[in-house]
C-alpha cells in the first residue's frame, strides 16, 4: 500500500526539488523484502540534509517535515494557487482538483516515520520533528512572513480534514499570494543562454517615505500615481530626474515598502536587459499583483540603442504594456539620451537632422509623469541635517551640527540629502 501518493498529484507538481518524491519512495518501499535498504537510507539522509538546509535559509523550526510540505504548498505556482492569490477561495472545477491534491498532502502530513526509523535503525527523522534553530535569522523570509508560514504550518498539520486545509491555504494565498511573487517584494533578471528568468532579491532597503526629509511635493506626486496603480486605475510611467543624491532612488524603494502589503512588487532592470522586457511582461501580466519595472540611473550615450526597446514598450509598439505594470526610472538628466553639440550641428546642416535629434530626445517625453529632485539650498540642507541629528539622537547643539555640516559639504560633493546622511553617520560615530 502506498503511504504517500506523490505520483497522483495533479495541480501541485513540478517541484524544483525531488525531496517530496524521494521521501515518498522511502515511505512506500522501506518494508518491502526486495527493497535496497542501503539505497533508501542514502536517499533518506540526502532528503533530511536538504530539508534542514531549506529550514535554515527560510527560518523554519519545529516539525521540519511538516514545514517542508507547507513550503511546497506556499511556493508552488499552479492554476489553482495563482487563481487564489490576493482573492482567496474561488469557485469552479479547480477546487475539486485542489481537494484531491490536498488529500494526498494530508496523508503526507500524517505519515508515521517511526516505523521507517525502526526498520532502518536510524533516528534522524525524530531529530527534525522538533527542530530548534541556532538563531532566528533567515536569509530569505522576514519575521512577519515567517511567522505567518509557521502558523499556516500548524493549521495544515493539525487540520481534521481537507476542507480545513483548503480554508487555511486559500486564506494564506489571499493574504500573501503564492510563489516568488507572493512571498517576495523585489526581483532582478537572471540571464541564462539567451533566456531570462525573474529571481527574488531577498534583502531590500527597509527605507520609508518618512525617512526622506523634505521633497514633500515630489513624494506626494509619486504616491498619488502609485495609489492609482494599486486601485486599478490608469497610472503613468514616471521619470524622477535631477541632481545626484537627492533621494530619487530612495523614494522608489520607499514606495515599494509602503505598498508591498497592497500587492505591489518591483523588478529591477538594467539597460543591457531591455531586450528582455517583452519576456518579463509575458511572465507577470496575468498575475494578481501590481508591478513597477525599476530602472535606476537611466542614461544612454549617443551610440547606445537599447533605448529603442524601452520606447517601443512605453508607447508605440504593437505589444501594449499590461495595466498592472508601470515603469519608474531615475536619471540625473532630464533628456535621458545624451545630446552633443555635434547633434545640434547635424540638426542644422542635414535636411532632416532635426527629425533624428527629436527621435532620440523623445524618450523622456514618453513618461507621463516627470518629477524633478533638485539639490537643497543651504537652509534646506541644514534642516535635513537637523532632523537627521534628532533621529539619530546626537547630543550636539544645533549650532555645532550646522557649522560642522557646512564644513562637511564643502569637502564631500556639495549639498544633497546623501551628503547630509553621510555627515550624520560620521557625527554619530564620533559621539557614541
Amino acid at each position: 500500500m502506498e503511504r504517500i501518493r506523490s505520483h497522483e498529484l495533479i495541480l501541485y507538481r513540478n517541484f524544483k526539488e525531488t525531496i517530496f518524491q524521494d521521501m515518498a519512495l522511502v515511505a512506500n518501499n522501506y518494508d518491502r523484502p526486495d527493497a535496497d535498504k542501503g539505497e533508501l537510507v542514502d536517499k533518506l539522509y540526502r532528503c533530511i540534509n536538504d530539508i534542514v538546509t531549506i529550514a535554515r535559509s527560510h527560518g523554519f523550526h519545529g516539525n521540519l517535515w511538516h514545514g517542508y510540505l507547507t513550503h511546497l504548498l506556499t511556493t508552488n505556482e499552479n492554476a489553482f494557487s495563482m487563481s487564489c492569490e490576493k482573492v482567496g477561495a474561488i469557485e469552479g472545477s479547480l477546487n475539486e482538483l485542489a481537494l484531491h491534491d490536498l488529500r494526498i498532502f494530508k496523508e503526507a502530513y500524517q505519515m508515521d516515520w517511526d516505523a521507517v526509523e525502526k526498520a532502518f535503525g536510524v533516528h534522524f527523522i525524530s531529530m527534525i520533528r522538533d527542530f530548534k534553530a541556532a538563531d532566528d535569522r533567515a536569509a530569505i523570509y522576514g519575521s512577519r512572513l515567517r511567522e505567518s508560514i509557521c502558523e499556516l504550518n500548524g493549521a495544515l498539520g493539525g487540520a481534521e480534514n481537507v476542507h480545513q486545509m483548503y480554508d487555511a491555504l486559500t486564506g494564506f494565498y489571499k493574504a500573501y499570494g503564492v510563489g516568488k511573487f507572493g512571498l517576495h517584494r523585489a526581483f532582478k533578471l537572471v540571464e541564462d543562454n539567451g533566456t531570462v528568468g525573474i529571481a527574488p532579491i531577498t534583502r531590500t532597503d527597509p527605507v520609508l517615505l518618512e525617512d526622506l526629509v523634505g521633497y514633500e511635493i515630489q513624494k506626494k506626486k509619486l504616491t498619488g500615481n502609485t495609489q492609482a496603480l494599486i486601485n486599478g486605475y490608469k497610472a503613468n510611467n514616471v521619470l524622477l530626474y535631477g541632481d545626484s543624491g537627492t533621494g530619487k532612488s530612495t523614494s522608489i524603494k520607499a514606495i515599494l515598502n509602503e505598498y508591498y502589503k497592497d500587492g505591489l512588487r518591483m523588478i529591477e532592470i538594467y539597460k543591457h536587459q531591455f531586450k528582455y522586457i517583452s519576456d518579463v511582461l509575458a511572465q507577470i501580466k496575468n498575475r494578481n499583483y501590481k508591478f513597477i519595472l525599476y530602472m535606476d540611473d537611466l542614461s544612454f550615450e549617443e551610440f547606445e540603442i537599447e533605448y529603442k526597446y524601452l520606447k517601443a514598450i512605453i508607447e508605440g509598439g504593437l505589444e501594449t504594456k499590461p495595466d498592472n505594470v508601470v515603469i519608474y526610472a531615475t536619471s540625473n538628466r532630464r533628456h535621458i539620451i545624451k545630446e552633443t553639440w555635434a547633434d545640434r550641428k547635424q540638426a542644422v546642416d542635414d535636411v532632416h537632422g532635426g527629425d533624428s535629434m527629436q527621435e532620440r530626445l523623445s524618450l523622456s517625453t514618453r513618461f507621463g509623469e516627470t518629477i524633478y529632485y533638485g539639490a537643497p539650498n543651504q537652509k534646506e540642507y541644514l534642516e535635513i541635517t537637523k532632523v537627521l541629528a534628532k533621529r539619530y539622537h546626537i547630543t550636539v547643539s544645533e549650532e555645532e551640527v550646522a557649522a560642522e555640516a557646512l564644513k562637511w559639504e564643502l569637502s564631500h560633493g556639495g549639498r544633497s540629502g546623501r551628503t547630509a546622511q553621510q555627515f550624520i553617520y560620521h557625527l554619530a560615530g564620533l559621539h557614541r
